[in-house]
């Protein structure tokens, strides 16, 4: 088994990991953050192991204004969230061959790459297209 399975976070979104990494900081319990932004316990767990998909721009900034950031976190909440569709679908058509080689590539072999190797190609791929990440 690959050590990106066996890690804790292995099952969470950027965004899921970011959001518990917040709450676990303040020492805040899901039970009482789900309270605070009107939601369910089970569906801010939900959101955090990555079983639902990205939250709504509203509650998106009740969770900002929630956790009280500052503009560069709030950002990178943000960022994370456009980042965390656990359920993606790509089109590749009218596109080179290479890329829908790429895209099927990754959809067949992406759960056997370990952390690093998932870190080195999104950086690559976020280099080599010009983008910020």
């Amino acid at each position: 088994m690959c050590a990106c399975v066996a890690h804790e976070n292995a099952t969470m979104t950027p965004l899921g990991a970011k959001i518990r990494e917040l709450r676990e900081a303040r020492g805040i319990s899901l039970k009482d953050m789900a309270a605070a932004l009107n939601v369910s316990s089970a569906y801010l767990s939900a959101l955090e192991h990555g079983k639902r998909g990205k939250p709504t721009g509203f509650l998106l900034h009740r969770m900002i204004t929630f956790f009280n950031v500052i503009w560069d976190e709030a950002e990178e909440l943000q960022r994370l969230a456009e980042m965390s569709d656990p359920k993606v679908t790509i089109d590749t058509g009218g596109l080179l061959p290479e890329a829908t080689e790429l895209t099927n590539r990754m959809a067949l072999d992406i759960g056997k790459l370990e952390v690093e190797d998932l870190r080195f190609l999104r950086d690559e791929l976020v280099k080599r297209s010009g983008k910020k990440r």
